[in-house]
């Protein structure tokens, strides 16, 4: 009789103790859970104040442009001022440029010029200005691979 008291007191004992444990570490956990959910607050602070307009900058309007007559291979219109960002002899590299670029959201112009050489050009403007900031933009979302991007105006 005496061990069964024995035995249930030390059963009872263990119980107590187990079920201290489990509320220390859920205790824990809402102290974690509270200071991970302050440092998230805290971090889309942070984001909330960085993002803050940017103004476009000026660019520099004495960037050289190289002036080439070329017309567009795929009835795409071309006007004054392009971005280029791809110079191909074979016409398959071209067009595998363009379709890449066109995945991704580009109105891309392949066009040839009076050489034969096949130009990817992202992007065609009437304003040279609006051509430098989109040459700089590419080369900067881009980087490394179109660092060499450069500015094309439709010769005649």
């Amino acid at each position: 009789m005496k061990s069964k008291f024995f035995l249930f007191g030390l059963i009872a004992t263990f119980a107590l103790t187990m079920g201290a444990c489990k509320s220390k570490q859920s205790q824990y956990q809402n102290v974690y859970e509270q200071a991970r959910q302050k440092a998230i607050e805290e971090q889309q602070e942070e984001n909330i104040e960085e993002m803050v307009p940017v103004e476009k900058p000026k660019p520099v309007l004495n960037d050289k442009f190289q002036v080439e007559k070329v017309t567009s291979v795929d009835g795409n219109g071309i006007k004054e001022f392009s971005v280029v960002i791809g110079s191909f002899i074979n016409k398959t590299n071209a067009e595998s440029l363009k379709e890449r670029m066109t995945a991704q959201g580009y109105n891309v112009v392949l066009a040839q010029n009076e050489r034969d050489m096949y130009r990817v050009i992202i992007a065609t403007y009437d304003n040279k200005a609006d051509a430098i900031y989109e040459r700089d933009r590419v080369k900067t979302k881009f980087a490394p691979e179109f660092n060499d991007a450069w500015l094309l105006q439709q010769g005649n």
